[in-house]
């Protein structure tokens, strides 16, 4: 797991997550607060130098695959 202090005022868990994972950081937010205890009683802006670890991304989201649709018909 991956651990970050926090180095920018304003921040927040979701942010954080977002910056890290993309739209799958949603998904993690209460991953996020077991592995940190008493982070959420920071307030949602985290204080500067505050130390979060970041939880694993769902295996499911890493390899998710889309398929292209054509407007035009197979090509």
């Amino acid at each position: 797991m991956e651990t970050v202090t926090i180095t920018r005022e304003r921040m927040t868990l979701d942010l954080l997550l977002w910056r890290r994972f993309g739209g799958a950081g949603r998904a993690l937010i209460a991953a996020a607060l077991t592995l940190n205890p008493g982070l959420a009683a920071l307030g949602p802006v985290l204080p500067l130098g505050t130390v979060v670890t970041l939880p694993e991304p769902p295996l499911e989201t890493a390899q998710r695959s889309r398929k292209v649709l054509s407007l035009f018909g197979d090509a």
